[in-house]
């Protein structure tokens, strides 16, 4: 067996027993591994329609078929299951070096049952399975409950754990391994905090990956890595300044929402840009397994430092709550990564209550802690902590915006998708890129299809942004690509460089699989369909294939995409048909045969 292992361990918290089952490697290859193979095996054992929070959910950790080997940033691992954020899939990514840590331990995925009675976590050694108590380390923040866990086991285990957000089951918790890295978003650390799951170690001892053609690896691996090297985002822009090199590129062309999507130009923007960040603040770059990019930044202001923050983080903490003072977002930043919170749904969420509060609808009486206003730097650190720990009206911030602005009557004012906060793009200026966020399977998202590459930074080549000529194709091709990515155990940053052609050379060089570009893409596909299955089955319909009513009715103000709304309607019937779904936005019974996910029936 290459890539893969062939060992999954499954693990029932209320019995506090761990089993080791084979892995079947013809679903796997079906699947690919990953976001793929978790959905599979979510789709098989989880009821779509049961609570999220309830002990019949399930927490699946998977990883790809390249984590942990010889391959450019094969490190990914993913978190899938039903989300309590969206009621949909959730699939988050992460990387670091826990995922292949996992594989070096001998494990294709662990799937994690029921709920134990009291806290626990799990530690992992090779063979070694033990599921111990962790009334110890509830409570405690990430930073503290990884430096307890590494002196317990050594230095060199790999520790992924929640934080108080993920224990207090807040809806916008994420899990977080190697203290800084995130699967962040769509609530997966609430689901672990609601089994009193508080952490996973792993120690694996068989570091060397079974390849089936190293001759053929070296020669991709070189090859990919020469084009890594010499494209302008992940040889020079992501490398010099990290993720947030794109504030003023996205900033310039007028799409970069400010004051929770009231405008799209945010006249500060340099003072919290890459540029600043790395000139005021950097201590140094990080780099996940294998990673040539290095994009991952380590800060300090005053007495607080740690990783990050990324390009969102900078976004929904910055812009979209008004705020230009860059020291006290990398201290949110700091907050969300020790409590366990997504970055982009809690600045996300910060940003409409302040325009809840804006238009009246949270009464000064309501507010015990710094003002909700637009510009209020100091509002943004306090407020993290407050949403983290659930504290206070921070207790109605833990549930995401649409549910706190909700609460208020007025869901208008979250900016989110299917319940998940929306990220760092207004679509009004980028169309295909509005299409993308309706239609993602998981909620409100960049990273399910980044349009931005073709829409803004010009690659694999230049598509007018405003213009919905072929957005449809383009939306679909990068949705099946990502879904790929994800699934292999790779970071899409890569995919600025590298084709459907590179993936499919090293999935087929480390795994001995024969896939073309064509072949690969129907994998993406195929995943893509049955994630939507599983939201059609959670009882998610056409109607939420959409956008916030600002978006799809209010022009942006000002700057360089004044004038311009998403014309999601004009865009939405030609996806469904790229698809193969009919008009209501389901899978057809041909596309489904077509996938394999359904047995032609007979006339």
């Amino acid at each position: 067996m290459y890539g893969y292992v062939g060992k999954i361990l499954r693990i029932n918290l209320k019995e506090r027993v761990a089993n080791v089952e084979a892995l079947d490697l013809e679903v796997a290859k079906k699947f690919i591994g990953g976001r793929g193979l978790g959905t599979k095996m979510l789709m098989e054992e989880v009821d779509p329609k049961i609570d999220a929070l309830s002990p019949e959910n399930k927490l699946i950790v998977v990883s790809g078929p390249l984590t942990g080997t010889p391959t450019p940033t094969g490190g990914r691992y993913m978190v899938v299951t039903k989300s309590p954020l969206t009621g949909t899939v959730a699939s988050s990514n992460s990387g670091g070096y826990w995922g292949a840590e996992l594989k070096f331990a001998g494990y294709d995925g662990i799937i994690i049952e029921e709920k134990a009675d009291s806290p626990v976590y799990v530690n992992i050694e090779d063979d070694k399975v033990e599921i111990k108590d962790a009334s110890n380390l509830w409570g405690k923040v990430v930073s503290e409950t990884t430096d307890l866990l590494e002196k317990e086991y050594g230095g060199k285990v790999k520790v992924l754990t929640i934080g108080p957000a993920g224990e207090k089951l807040s809806r916008i918790a994420a899990i977080m391994n190697d203290k800084d890295r995130a699967a962040g978003r769509s609530g997966v650390g609430a689901v672990m905090g609601s089994k009193n799951l508080k952490a996973i170690t792993v120690r694996g001892s068989n570091r060397k990956a079974k390849v089936k053609e190293p001759d053929k690896l070296k020669q991709v691996f070189s090859r990919s890595i020469k084009k890594i090297r010499d494209n302008g985002v992940t040889g020079q822009g992501l490398p010099t300044y990290g993720t947030a090199v794109l504030v003023n590129v996205i900033n310039e062309s007028g799409v970069h929402p400010t004051n929770n999507f009231q405008d799209g130009f945010f006249g500060n923007a340099d003072d919290i840009s890459g540029e600043t960040l790395a000139e005021k603040y950097l201590v140094k770059k990080e780099a996940c397994y294998r990673c040539p990019i290095v994009c991952g930044r380590y800060c300090k202001v005053d007495d607080i430092e740690g990783g990050g923050p990324e390009y969102e983080t900078i976004w929904a903490y910055g812009s979209d709550c008004g705020v230009n003072d860059l020291g006290e977002i990398i201290k949110a930043n700091y907050w969300c990564n020790e409590l366990g919170l997504d970055t982009i749904s809690a600045g996300a969420t910060l940003a409409a209550a302040m325009e809840l509060y804006q238009k009246g609808y949270i009464k000064d009486e309501e507010v015990d802690g710094p003002p909700l206003e637009f510009g209020n730097a100091h509002a943004v650190m306090e407020w993290t902590k407050k949403m983290g720990l659930r504290e206070g009206l921070g207790d109605k911030f833990a549930e995401g915006s649409y549910r706190l602005a909700e609460m208020y009557g007025a869901p208008e004012l979250s900016m989110s998708v299917k319940k998940q906060e929306l990220p760092a793009y207004d679509p009004r200026g980028i169309q295909g890129q509005g299409l993308q966020y309706a239609t993602s399977n998981r909620g409100g998202c960049h990273v399910r299809g980044y349009l931005i590459s073709p829409e803004i930074l010009g690659l694999p080549e230049k598509l007018d942004r405003f213009s919905l000529e072929g957005k449809p194709t383009w939306v679909k091709i990068f949705q099946d690509l990502t879904a790929v990515i994800d699934s292999l155990g790779l970071c899409l940053f890569t995919s600025f460089a590298l084709g459907v052609e590179d993936y499919a050379d090293l999935y087929n060089a480390v795994c001995g699989t024969d896939h073309t570009a064509q072949s690969i893409l129907q994998a993406g596909d195929r995943i893509w369909n049955i994630e939507k299955l599983f939201n059609l089955e959670s009882g998610l319909d056409s109607s939420d294939d959409t956008l916030p009513k600002r978006l799809l009715e209010e022009p942006i103000p000002e700057g360089p995409s004044k004038g311009w709304i998403t014309k999601l309607d004009e865009m939405l019937p030609k996806y469904y048909e790229e698809r193969g779904w009919d008009e209501k936005g389901v899978p057809t019974e041909e596309k489904l045969v077509e996938l394999g996910l359904l047995m032609k029936t007979k006339a």
